[in-house]
């Protein structure tokens, strides 16, 4: 007696069509947009100091923090720093300690 035929493998797929469909469909996750820390003018600091505090805190070189600082100065705000919300809460707080106005703004926002 001769064996019975044996049909080929079929090919198998990681998915069934439908959970293929599924998946496709499924909303995507938005990045969340960046975080900034705004730093704001105010009649109490010195421009020199602001400047210090830019050098220090966030490790800028003089003529990029003597650029943010005028910015502060002339238009009465600049964003110092970008990045996560953690992060940029951080870098409120450290302002607050230097005795700077700062705010956390999401991207987008003004």
């Amino acid at each position: 007696m001769s064996p019975a035929p044996v049909a080929p493998p079929r090919p198998r797929t990681s998915t069934a069509p439908a959970e293929q469909e599924a998946t496709a469909q499924a909303p995507q996750a938005v990045p969340e947009k960046a975080w900034h820390t705004v730093v704001w003018d105010d009649p109490v600091n010195l421009m020199s100091y602001v400047t210090y505090v830019f050098e220090t805190y966030f490790g800028y070189d003089e003529p990029t923090a003597a650029r943010l600082m005028m910015k502060v100065h002339t238009q009465g705000r600049a964003v110092v720093s970008h990045g996560p919300r953690e992060k940029m809460e951080v870098d409120v707080q450290a302002m607050h300690s230097y005795g700077l106005w700062a705010t956390l703004e999401q991207d987008g926002a003004a």
